[in-house]
């Protein structure tokens, strides 16, 4: 009989009390290969529009009770649906708020899945020296090359991003001159710096990690503590629905807005958005 997995998350010995999740949370929530899969486009996109995916520059979530989540954006929520993209005939840039080195959540990368580790090695000078967001969105104009703005998915979202002008300016922008803005799990946690000034995303549904899946991983040591605040509600506040309160890989089109439950949804978002785009952008 196989020894019990613990539930007590793991110490991170990178910081004073910060903590990976639980040996049994992982083997919950995350599988040494992935559901990538149906990524050949018959037509890829041949132009020069890309991507820019504005990820997170911060490793600790502070938590209620003191300790650290030791986190960043998810591997497989992040590089799942670039893939797709990829695939579709999408080049990317990544932007951070500080220009610093995106921080990904190593724990959950499928190592064993030979076409995402690929993906993610072909692509890690990108990560490690992203564009500084304000300086990406003081050069945006009706004429730039973006065909969107893809904000994945990870406790990390829920740092700065929220907080951001500059991330509010580059949403405002891309709905103003008619982009796709894509978005998973903990990422439209980004969606709150509309909160000051005008909300172009008042009334539009989307799908995203729900608050109260966030209240009960603490109980299997997924984070060693409940957060400080639920981006679910904030959400709420400014006038978007929330259309899931599971984690069934639920994706959804809103007008040019797509969005996705979790790490489970990343293939099928992935699969959505460059349908999508390429359906917008086919020559």
């Amino acid at each position: 009989m196989s020894a019990e997995l613990s539930k007590l998350p793991t110490p991170d010995k990178a910081e004073h009390n910060a903590y990976f999740p639980s040996a049994y949370s992982l083997s919950q929530f995350t599988q040494p290969k992935s559901d990538l899969n149906d990524t050949e486009y018959e037509k890829p996109y041949a132009g020069n529009k890309k991507i820019l995916v504005i990820c997170t520059d911060e490793r600790y979530l502070p938590l209620e009770n003191d300790t650290l989540f030791s986190t960043g954006n998810h591997p497989v929520e992040t590089l799942l649906p670039l893939y797709h993209l990829h695939q579709a005939g999408f080049n990317f840039d990544v932007a951070t708020l500080s220009g610093q080195m995106v921080k990904f959540e190593f724990w959950a990368m499928p190592e064993q899945d030979e076409a995402v580790v690929g993906f993610l090695n072909r692509s890690l000078p990108l990560f490690r020296s992203p564009l500084k967001l304000s300086e990406v969105v003081k050069a945006l104009n009706p004429h730039s090359d973006y065909a969107g703005i893809f904000i994945p998915g990870g406790h990390g979202a829920l740092i700065g991003l929220p907080e951001s002008q500059a991330v509010a300016d580059a949403i405002r922008w891309t709905l103003a001159n008619d982009r796709h803005l894509i978005s998973i799990c903990h990422g439209p946690a980004a969606f709150i710096s509309l909160d000051k000034g005008d909300n172009p995303l008042q009334g539009y549904a989307i799908a995203a990690f729900p608050d109260a899946i966030d209240k009960q991983t603490p109980d299997i040591g997924y984070m060693p503590g409940h957060l400080t605040w639920y981006f679910g509600e904030k959400l709420e506040a400014l006038g978007l629905k929330l259309i899931n309160d599971d984690i069934k890989g639920t994706v959804h089109k809103d007008r040019k807005v797509l969005t996705g439950d979790s790490p489970f949804a990343a293939n099928a978002l992935g699969k959505l958005a460059a349908e999508t785009l390429l359906k917008a952008h086919g020559e």
